[in-house]
């Protein structure tokens, strides 16, 4: 059995990733933190330094500024981490360097375990394209709330095939600017925002005379949820490290 503490309880995504954990028999919320903690049937702390329970890992959906306090809760109670928040900046992500010395860390780009095999799929049709004359656009849409364009999904996406690809490619992300044709070195990234679109993402090779499109749609937020506590199963336990999903998927991914 493992023991989840929920940090962000009481966010959207804290309430998604409790109900999920209340279905299954192999895991328990033993605690949750937030400031605006409502009644659950776990104790709540407002912070972390005020949590004593002791956990097998803490899942992470919650703000930025919320991290250095939780980094330092992580680090001083040696509890793994699989942290989910996003926008975090340099100095955060130096610091969550620092912490995954000493305690295992989990983070990923994305948290869903269709997008992850997405990369992997990326990756392979980058290999197996690479010196046929391939040119590679990345479309993402989301929700006309969301601020950040392009997504941190659609730059993985791009750091991915890139990684395979001895980094030869660049990023455009417009090309109303400049009057010229497209490079074989480069990957389109092009963002739409609308409507309440949880997230899609569309990965196009387009070669001579034929198009290779890998897609992914989410369609509700309980994906990212699910891959959230596959990953604190796995972490628990597990020696101090920066891990990511590509390693909780690691037996489907290779």
């Amino acid at each position: 059995m493992t023991k989840i503490i929920m940090n962000g309880c009481s966010g959207k995504m804290g309430h998604v990733v409790c109900s999920l954990v209340a279905e299954d028999k192999d895991c328990e919320i033993v605690a949750g933190i937030d400031p605006f903690g409502e009644s659950k049937d776990f104790p709540i702390f407002r912070t972390p330094s005020e949590c004593n329970i002791d956990a097998d890992a803490i899942i992470d959906f919650s703000t930025a500024k919320a991290i250095p306090a939780l980094l330092d809760f992580v680090e001083e109670r040696k509890i793994p981490i699989v942290l989910c928040t996003t926008g975090l900046d340099e100095e955060l992500l130096k610091k969550v360097d620092e912490v995954s010395k000493k305690v295992a860390v989990l983070k990923s780009a994305n948290m869903s375990i269709g997008v992850n095999l997405l990369f992997a799929l990326v990756q392979k049709a980058a290999l197996a394209l690479q010196d046929s004359g391939f040119d590679i656009e990345i479309v993402e849409k989301h929700h006309n709330q969301k601020i950040d364009a392009p997504s941190g999904t659609a730059l993985a996406i791009a750091d991915a095939i890139n990684e395979v690809s001895d980094n030869r490619y660049n990023y455009v992300y417009d090309r109303s600017q400049v009057r010229e044709k497209r490079t074989a070195d480069e990957i389109g990234i092009h963002a739409v925002r609308g409507g309440n679109i949880v997230g899609e993402h569309e990965v196009m090779f387009a070669g001579k005379d034929e198009i290779i499109e890998i897609n992914h749609r989410a369609m509700s937020k309980e994906i990212f949820a699910v891959g959230a506590v596959k990953a604190a199963k796995y972490l628990a336990g597990k020696p101090a490290g920066f891990y990511t999903m590509k390693d909780v998927l690691k037996d489907i991914l290779e």
